[in-house]
């Protein structure tokens, strides 16, 4: 399915009151941008970059390659970090579930450095598993030299508000960081050491589910968010922002003109419309294309009713190929295109040729 970007031209609104950097607003169901300003520019994301270590954390977890129970030894790397903390001992003992729910809760880069390490095998590994993840995603404009955002001793750690907002989207297809992400006020140590959410829009903003924050004397104030109503979730990234206040005045303002003007609607093909293909010189005489019958698409809450074009072909000649495009559907809105459904050849079609036919005269005998 294929969505033309030039159906949120017309309801681009960019924020003229409040100034940042930079700044996306993206809804995660279709990674539709709705609104963005500088949304490519190479910026310091402070502990933003923690998304993208909690990713790799989250993959590591739903592999089995390490598990919520094991018990991780502090290291004197993972202790010698500074900023947002809980103040790990060399040797301390802490579950992975614990260290995870400090990272996401309260951003402390001394329990994240020591995920890290226990997943990778030391922090420069796990630093490389950061940048391949991103070229995985296909991402460009992004580099990683920590797991922590810490950027007092970094020469080329970078990335930009959309890419951020993907590793976002990536993020929070988990359960478990939602969990810990709308959580404001937990304990570790039985009680002992407090944590506290740095996002306070966990507590004042309606369908709130994340994300992370994030603040450097480089970087000024950073925050991703993410947020579900109605069946849509968006995230949004401010980056650079002059105070903290700021970055959460923008992130509301970016919501709400999402949640205020789009809606998600879904694509619901008439199989009935959906006639068969005539295979010419096939071992098959003919096939109905297949399709993936629904799909989520982002539109204007002003928008109208669906209406679709069937257009599919006759025939084809032998042989076709699983996969092979036999035709589409236009859907159509207010007489514009915004979106296309393709139908596809479900099983391959071998052509006719003397052994086929030698072999079914046998079969007939």
């Amino acid at each position: 399915m294929s969505i033309p970007s030039t159906i949120f031209a017309e309801e681009e609104k960019k924020s003229k009151e409040i100034e940042v950097k930079s700044s996306i607003l993206m809804c995660m169901d279709t990674g539709d941008i709705i609104s963005e300003e500088n949304a490519y520019e190479h910026m310091s994301p402070a502990s933003v970059t923690k998304i993208m270590s909690i990713l790799l954390i989250m993959e590591a977890i739903d592999s089995g390659k390490i598990s919520l129970d094991d018990m991780v030894a502090a290291s004197e790397n993972a202790v010698s970090k500074g900023g947002s903390q809980i103040w790990l001992e060399v040797g301390e003992q802490m579950s992975v579930n614990d260290l995870l729910k400090a990272v996401i809760i309260s951003s402390a880069n001394d329990a994240c450095t020591l995920l890290s390490e226990y997943v990778a095998g030391s922090a420069s590994g796990f630093v490389d598993m950061m940048n391949a993840k991103v070229k995985e995603l296909g991402l460009k404009d992004s580099n990683f030299e920590n797991c922590t955002g810490l950027d007092d001793d970094v020469t080329n750690h970078y990335s930009c508000a959309y890419d951020l907002a993907v590793i976002a989207k990536e993020v929070m297809k988990y359960d478990l960081v939602k969990k810990y992400s709308t959580v404001w006020l937990d304990s570790l140590r039985g009680g002992e050491t407090e944590l506290n959410n740095t996002n306070k829009l966990v507590n004042t903003y309606n369908g709130i589910t994340g994300l992370k924050t994030g603040t450097t004397s480089n970087a000024g104030f950073c925050l991703c968010a993410t947020a579900e109503r109605d069946g849509m979730s968006l995230v949004s990234v401010v980056l650079g922002a002059d105070t903290s206040e700021d970055r959460f005045n923008k992130t509301t303002e970016l919501l709400d003109f999402g949640f205020a003007n789009y809606k998600i609607s879904k694509i619901t093909l008439d199989d009935t419309q959906i006639t068969s293909v005539k295979i010419e010189n096939g071992r098959i005489k003919k096939l109905i294309p297949l399709s993936n019958n629904t799909g989520n698409i982002l539109v204007n809450k002003s928008a109208g009713e669906f209406e679709y074009e069937y257009k599919i072909k006759k025939f084809v000649k032998a042989p076709v190929k699983k996969g092979d495009i036999l035709g589409e559907v236009l859907v159509m809105c207010e007489n514009e295109q915004v979106a296309s459904v393709e139908l596809v050849a479900g099983q391959s079609v071998k052509t006719i040729d003397f052994s086929y036919i030698f072999k079914q005269l046998l079969m007939n005998i």
